[in-house]
Parts: C-alpha cells; sequence; structure tokens
C-alpha cells in the first residue's frame, strides 16, 4: 500500500493515508480513530503517531482493496467532541477519493473507541459495519445502532473498565443486533495488539450498507 501524509489546510485534520499504487474502481473506505497519546498538531514528527497502532501494521506490508485514513486529533481536543467534524472530515473524503459509500468503516482505539461508538450513534445509517476497541459509550443509546458491529476490550483493562463494552454488549444483545464481542482473558488495556488482525480487516470489507 502506498502511504501518504496529509497536512494540507483544505482538510479539517491531518492526516496518514495508505491506498492502492493503481486503481480506477471505487474502493471501500476505513476510518482509523487513534488514542489520546496519538494526539497532535499534524506536523511530520507528530502525524507519524497514528501509525503507531492498529491497522498500518498489515497496511504497511500488505496489498488491500480499500482506502485507509488516520486523521489526527488536535491535543486540546478528543474525539467525542468532534462527532460533527468527523462527519465532515468523511464528507470530503468522499467528495475527493473514489470511494464506495456502501462500504464506509469506522474503527478506533481507546480514546478512538469512545470516539467511534459516538460517531457511529451520531449518524447510523452512514457505516458498513465497525469495530471499537477498549472504548465505550452511551450503552442506552445503542439501540440505534443498525449495522454489524465487532466490538474488543481486554478483560483486565485498567484504563478504561471492560464494564463499558459489558454495558453495550448487554443492550445490542437485548435488541438482536448482528454483533460480536471479544473480551480477551489475560490483556489489559493494550487489546488493539489481538484487535487489529487480518482477520478484522477482512471482516470489514466484507460488509455492506
Amino acid at each position: 500500500m502506498k502511504r501518504t501524509e496529509h497536512r494540507e489546510t483544505e482538510w479539517i485534520f491531518p492526516f496518514v493515508e495508505y491506498s492502492p499504487e493503481n486503481t480506477d474502481k471505487k474502493l471501500p473506505l476505513v476510518i482509523q480513530l487513534h488514542g489520546a497519546g496519538e494526539r497532535g498538531n499534524g506536523s511530520e514528527e507528530e502525524l507519524s503517531k497514528v501509525d503507531i497502532h492498529g491497522f498500518s501494521n498489515i497496511m504497511e506490508d500488505g496489498e488491500y482493496e480499500c482506502i485507509f485514513i488516520m486523521p489526527q486529533c488536535p491535543k486540546t481536543t478528543f474525539w467525542a467532541a468532534r462527532v460533527e467534524s468527523i462527519h465532515k472530515f468523511i464528507d470530503s473524503i468522499i467528495e475527493k477519493y473514489n470511494v464506495d459509500e456502501d462500504k464506509v468503516y469506522l474503527t478506533g482505539l481507546s480514546m478512538g473507541g469512545f470516539g467511534t461508538w459516538n460517531v457511529a450513534m451520531d449518524n447510523p445509517k452512514r457505516f458498513a459495519a465497525i469495530a471499537p476497541v477498549c472504548g465505550g459509550g452511551m450503552a442506552w443509546n445503542a439501540g440505534v445502532l443498525k449495522m454489524p458491529v465487532w466490538m474488543f476490550h481486554g478483560e483486565n483493562d485498567g484504563v478504561v473498565s471492560p464494564t463499558n463494552s459489558d454495558e453495550i454488549a448487554k443492550k445490542l444483545e437485548s435488541i438482536g443486533a448482528d454483533y460480536k464481542y471479544t473480551k480477551v482473558p489475560d490483556v489489559a488495556h493494550d487489546v488493539w495488539k489481538v484487535a487489529y488482525t487480518k482477520e478484522l480487516l477482512e471482516w470489514l470489507l466484507s460488509k455492506k450498507r
């Protein structure tokens, strides 16, 4: 996959893009929201932080039929506070790239896991599937989610309690939602090391709105 950094003023957030070298067809779009430790100002040094965790560990070594985008959140805020901006950012990506709008996916870890829940609940018709990792959100509102969900949490997470995911899973179960919950034993907050695999990416890309 070709890696490109974007910090042009036209974008709401600076971001790192991975995309196939050559393609002229509409492609699925995967948006990944990073954790609190990867926030920055979009400079060359700071933007590289978004590559530390998540799907970039497989994007660097493989070729996938998708556009993979990792925006960077400013240090002064957090993803759950930027829901409207994230939607506008996705709109701008769709406008500028050749995106299959029936195959748009959202994932995120820790702070980005919270962001994933919040953004998906705000516009549940937008995404073909979501994959929140060690996050949490408004469990009472999870009934609005109509897309497939694969959620992850470490059983020994001392930073974001797994009860956050437990409560959402309980709500999704009660409404008969299409979801999977992988709660990993003997793993703490860094469950992203287990979650972000080729299997998860292929699961996302198999879903269509």
